[in-house]
């Protein structure tokens, strides 16, 4: 996505080779003494990788995210001790083309059980700025047509987590890939990912029930991370920005949203939690309309309408359903 802050390969692989430090860099927590425990150290890119590397692994693995709570994902700078613990996890659970420099660092780390979240579902192309997403529109790109986050954003759209069926299916592969990372407590992994991918069945249900009928199908959100939301409930995703949270829309995009919100009879601008919300506001300021969160669940923060990854993606639906006039 962002390329602005990508780690120079070189830099990452002098990092790797040294060693800097065990993995209790990320978290305080040594690797020795995770084996002694019996868990499996989990390193996760960021907060829906934890999240799926926690419910699924459960009280079996001591899980660690390189993204610390607040911190804007896209923007991530890997510390040199960071880079250099990746090698001593005994598993690595990420999403190529969210993070550009973690991506390099990941290949670089040469971790036996490495698991690409991108790799466990199909990928489309949305958000390409100065455009929209419509639900009803197929597209079939598939994961490997990028390799890092410049030709993601040009390409296909990572933001899977978002759709809870998409995320269902990574679910399901990261706990096949969790069995056999450690056989000994495959039949506990495979009970924890059954009742989480019930749990995202369930929310799948809802946001399907409560926006069934509305009186829009137009969004407007400050960068096009719900496309695959859009296409999976037939609604119609109108980003600020492309797929890029903190690049700023043209002047000739910001009348053609003021127009499409006249059109489509679209009350709310939302904004996330972690960017800036000044051109959400700005835009709705100009155009009379009102202002919320649809949060984008990069991260968990005091500031999210949720404790964990389904309160949030209920308080998404509250949201639209509020902001579409669903009946």
């Amino acid at each position: 996505m962002n390329v602005r802050r990508l780690i120079p390969a070189t830099a990452v692989a002098g990092a790797v080779a040294l060693g800097l430090v065990t993995l209790s860099a990320c978290s305080g927590t040594s690797d020795a003494a995770d084996k002694a425990n019996g868990k499996l150290s989990v390193v996760a890119s960021f907060y829906p990788m934890q999240y799926l590397a926690e419910q699924i692994g459960g009280a079996h693995v001591s899980v660690e995210t390189l993204t610390a709570p607040g911190v804007e994902p896209h923007d991530l700078e890997l510390k040199p001790r960071q880079i250099g613990s990746l090698g001593d996890a005994d598993y690595i659970l990420y999403l190529k083309g969210v993070q550009p420099a973690v991506d390099e660092a990941i290949k670089q780390a040469g971790v036996k059980h490495t698991v690409d979240a991108a790799t466990l579902t199909k990928l489309e192309a949305h958000g390409t700025e100065g455009g929209h997403d419509h639900g009803a529109e197929e597209h079939g790109h598939e994961e490997e047509s990028h390799d890092h986050g410049h030709e993601s954003e040009a390409g296909t759209d990572p933001h899977i987590w978002l759709d809870p069926v998409k995320y269902a299916e990574v679910a399901k592969g990261v706990g096949a890939s969790l069995e056999k990372a450690d056989p000994d407590h495959a039949a506990d992994y495979k009970k924890n990912t059954d009742a989480l991918v019930k749990k995202l069945g369930d929310l799948d249900t809802a946001f399907e029930t409560g926006l069934k009928n509305t009186t829009t199908k137009t969004f407007i959100t400050t960068h096009s991370a719900f496309g695959y939301l859009a296409e999976r409930y037939g609604l119609d995703q109108e980003g600020i920005t492309g797929l890029d949270p903190e690049s700023e829309p043209s002047p000739a995009r910001v009348q053609e949203l003021q127009s499409t919100a006249k059109q489509e009879k679209v009350s709310t601008v939302f904004f996330e939690t972690l960017a800036s919300d000044k051109t959400a506001k700005t835009l709705a300021k100009d155009t009379g309309l009102k202002t919320d969160v649809l949060d984008p669940l990069e991260g968990i923060t005091d500031r999210s309408k949720g404790d964990d990854y389904i309160e949030v993606m209920q308080s998404n639906l509250t949201a639209l359903k509020k902001a579409l006039g669903a009946k």
